[in-house]
């Protein structure tokens, strides 16, 4: 009973962590306060859950249980009732005017009516690093561990750590408001916002440690925030590229494990597990976005997953059309983490060898230290050339790095493949 318990905690975690800590911010305006007492709520839940039973609502139960440790608390520091509904007000510098009642109730009818949206555009303002924008909302909204975050910027967890301290320090000193900001202000915001979104999907798509390597509760949450963004923005064409690239991810998620929970390759999964609703519905946001003229690198990604997606079989798969599309990203959007999946398109495109040579330059640059998919993909390419002493030697150095158990039986089964031949 106690492991059931522990399970369904977690996976109220997943579904409810972000919405409890932004109903708790908004009604103490206390970033540290409302962290704190969703914690509580969750351990409130593993001592009550096994002897009285998990409630009918998980989510109501954790967030009134959350809520009157916040007021206890508040009570406590004798700030009054009327804490219980400030709201941070705008930065000091003179950039905008004070928050008052009228900008509560403007900002509650401009076009959004969920806490976690305003949570992640108050995350996402401008006088916050852009990094810490990203960070901050990760930790906040879904509750990501600050290993987890660091993972995620390939950036050692100590830095981490301060970068979202500082964060916080910035929105209370400057008094940063928890709202959607005006139509008018709203892109320059984008960029930040997409980036949360992002970083979401992708946590909940390939989680960075632990057994799942899919995590439902957070991909439901990112679809459903990039909705909300894209009927918020409807013109921005690259809200509508990250929400086609998020739907035909999403699309193939029941085919990408099996059912021990083993990692099954895009090559042999299994298609007819696809949801073709949802591709069709996200080839349709993609072709919109597309056809006026503005591509940025979300809609990039999205069109190389369309192609992928929209293939009849892995054969007919367009790595030509691939690899020419993760040039244009390179240049759009150059990353390390691009150049490694330029590679394997180009591997596919026109051969291990040519892959290879991107990735072995990639290595010699010493630009994603940690990161397993480097000498899996570098022992991938290896294993094509014949080259099996080579190949096993990365793929032992990737399992030393990997952190998802399924991910983790992949690599040893094909390390165990390359030693035997």
């Amino acid at each position: 009973m106690t492991r059931d318990v522990e399970h369904l905690v977690a996976t109220a975690f997943q579904d409810s962590w972000g919405q409890i800590v932004a109903t708790l911010i908004g009604m103490t305006g206390d970033w540290d306060l409302a962290e704190e007492c969703a914690q509580d709520a969750f351990t409130a839940a593993l001592e009550a859950w096994p002897r009285k039973g998990v409630p009918d609502m998980p989510g109501a139960w954790l967030t009134s249980v959350a809520r009157n440790r916040a007021t206890d608390v508040l009570r406590r520091r004798a700030l009054g009732a009327a804490k219980l509904t400030e709201v941070a007000v705008n930065s000091r510098d003179g950039d905008v005017e004070p928050l008052g009642p009228d900008d509560i109730d403007e900002a509650a009818v401009s076009g959004v009516q969920d806490d976690r949206l305003r949570l992640i555009f108050t995350c996402c303002h401008p006088a916050l690093p852009l990094d810490a924008q990203v960070a901050l909302t990760l930790r906040t909204l879904v509750g990501l561990t600050t290993p987890e975050i660091a993972h995620a910027f390939l950036v050692p967890e100590p830095t981490m750590a301060q970068r979202l301290v500082r964060a916080k320090r910035k929105i209370r000193n400057a008094r940063i408001p928890y709202r959607v900001p005006p139509a008018q202000i709203l892109p320059e915001r984008t960029t930040a916002v997409l980036g949360v979104l992002y970083l979401l999907f992708n946590e909940s798509y390939s989680a960075t440690s632990g057994a799942l390597l899919v995590r439902n509760g957070l991909m439901v949450e990112a679809v459903r925030l990039a909705r909300l963004l894209s009927a918020l923005m409807p013109e921005e064409c690259e809200v509508a590229g990250l929400l086609a690239l998020m739907l035909l991810h999403d699309a193939r998620h029941d085919a990408r494990l099996d059912e021990l929970g083993d990692l099954v390759t895009l090559e042999e999964q299994d298609r007819t597990l696809w949801d073709s609703d949802q591709i069709a519905e996200a080839t349709v946001i993609l072709r919109n976005a597309m056809q006026r003229s503005r591509p940025g690198p979300y809609q990039i990604q999205a069109a190389i997953v369309a192609c992928h997606a929209t293939a009849p079989n892995a054969a007919a798969t367009d790595w030509s059309q691939i690899a020419a599309l993760y040039d244009r990203l390179a240049n759009a959007a150059p990353s390390p983490v691009v150049e490694l999946n330029r590679a394997v398109a180009v591997s596919m495109a026109h051969g291990p060898a040519a892959g290879l040579a991107i990735v072995e330059s990639l290595a010699a640059t010493q630009s994603l230290p940690g990161y397993h998919l480097l000498p899996a993909v570098r022992a991938d390419l290896l294993r094509r050339l014949h080259r099996s002493e080579e190949a096993a030697r990365y793929y032992g150095e990737a399992l030393s790095l990997v952190k998802t158990d399924s991910e983790r039986r992949f690599l040893a089964r094909r390390l165990a493949e390359t030693t035997a031949e």
